[in-house]
């Protein structure tokens, strides 16, 4: 068959359309301003040994500082190391000067002494004569020996008892919805509804094994403005997933947009956000107590950030909590907070009325400070922590932590920020597992 010599004029319009992306896509990964050239100078910060970097109370503070020339030419370097307060108040400063030869590595030990419990950034600098580059890293020296002072006010403690009983007189009208598509066979699924303080209509999803019980539970509990659903993460125990009002399918009487829980009613204790949210956490703990198929000496309750805030309120609150563990938790120690994390949201807030003022501010805060809530913690308690978190410091995590009273563990993870990942997860499970075996 004779081969066609019709032309097409589309081809060559869609041909040169096709060459033209090309180029300009070839252009634009080599302009500049698509993305700056790597620096020749790399530096990395290890904490010496095997500390995740949490050093001990006496101990040195050990870093080793890795420096890369992955230039083609000698550089004459100057070395400097910094260490501040997670404040950034100064306390040590060194330098060093190294020639470093074409594509080699060094590697320099430094040690600093403090002797104050806390959370400390070393900042390493290293310059040539064409330019610079830095690294910073927080590292921790006897944090559990933070014990800063409790900014409770005095009737701190009558005000949570008012509210408890502000939560009992609330008939919690519970009620399941079975949901058969979501559930396996190992696990039943319903959608719990109920009403919490005020009558404000909650809800969440109830996970049950579909065998004979009776079965240890657990309450999960959402970090901020985040929609719990049903997980199906353990065989063998209940588990309800919670959310607290304004959060995922609770959101009939309070409303999730704008997602500002933390400035809502801050104006006065009585009305502000945390004081609703506590208490439909330990409605929770209601819940799952109100069940003929949970065996109510075990119950735990777990979540991460606003979670792990919202656990350690809960297991304070309600003393029917027999296991804690929260991770890289929110809503503790507020005047740290402030001092270590940076929230315009917050600056806003206060600035939008002249009678607000940080004083006024942090002393309704206090009331809901997790910190001050821990003395009533007399359960276990398992805390994660990402030692880079720049949301919710880890010396405000460990405020918390040791003003519980119960027995405690912690794991920190050194490279970690805001988010530490399945392996932390597994962990809390397995916790909870070995906690609750017969």
């Amino acid at each position: 068959m004779q081969k066609s010599t019709h032309y097409c004029p589309c081809m060559d319009k869609k041909l040169i359309a096709l060459i033209l992306l090309i180029l300009l896509a070839l252009i634009i990964t080599h302009h500049s301003s698509y993305g700056e050239e790597p620096e020749p100078i790399q530096i990395r910060i290890d904490p010496t040994g095997d500390t995740n970097g949490i050093f001990k109370s006496n101990e040195l503070l050990s870093i080793n500082v890795h420096l890369e020339n992955r230039a083609k030419e000698q550089l004459e370097t100057v070395l400097t190391c910094s260490l501040t307060t997670d404040e950034d108040d100064p306390i040590h400063s060194m330098q060093q000067n190294h020639d470093l030869q074409p594509s080699s590595k060094l590697t320099r030990t430094i040690k600093f002494k403090v002797k104050d419990p806390g959370f400390y950034k070393v900042i390493v600098k290293c310059a040539w004569e064409e330019g610079s580059t830095d690294q910073i890293m927080q590292i921790g020296y006897g944090p559990e020996k933070i014990r800063p002072q409790l900014t409770k006010e005095p009737d701190f403690d009558r005000f949570w008892q008012k509210n408890a009983t502000a939560l009992r007189d609330v008939d919690p009208q519970f009620e399941l919805i079975d949901c058969p598509e979501k559930s396996t066979p190992s696990l039943r699924v319903y959608e719990v509804k109920m009403r919490s303080l005020g009558g404000t209509r909650i809800r969440g999803w109830y996970e049950v094994p579909n065998k004979e019980g009776p079965f240890p539970a657990a309450l999960r509990l959402p970090g901020y403005g985040q929609n719990m659903r049903p997980v199906g993460i353990f065989k063998d125990i209940a588990l309800l997933s919670l959310n607290p009002r304004g959060h995922g399918n609770s959101q009939e009487d309070i409303k999730a947009e704008p997602k500002n829980y933390w400035i809502r009613g801050l104006d006065d204790k009585s009305l502000y956000y945390y004081r609703g949210a506590y208490m439909d956490c330990v409605r929770g703990i209601d819940f799952l107590c109100s069940r003929e198929e949970i065996n109510k000496k075990k119950i735990a309750v777990f979540g991460g950030s606003q979670g792990g805030g919202l656990s350690f309120a809960t297991a304070a609150l309600d003393q029917r909590v027999s296991l804690c563990a929260p991770v890289v938790p929110f809503l503790a120690h507020w005047k740290k907070y402030f001092k270590t994390s940076d929230w315009p949201e917050m600056n806003e807030w206060i600035e939008f009325k002249k009678e607000r003022t940080w004083e006024r501010t942090l002393k309704t805060l206090s009331y809901f400070d997790s910190m001050n809530l821990a003395t009533r913690i007399q359960c276990p308690v398992f805390m994660g922590v990402g030692l880079q978190d720049p949301v919710c410091p880890p010396a405000t995590n460990f405020a918390a932590l040791n003003h519980t009273k119960g027995q405690k563990k912690y794991q920190v993870y050194a490279r970690a920020g805001h988010s530490l990942g399945a392996t932390h997860q597994e962990r809390v499970r397995d916790w909870i597992r070995e906690n609750f075996k017969p």
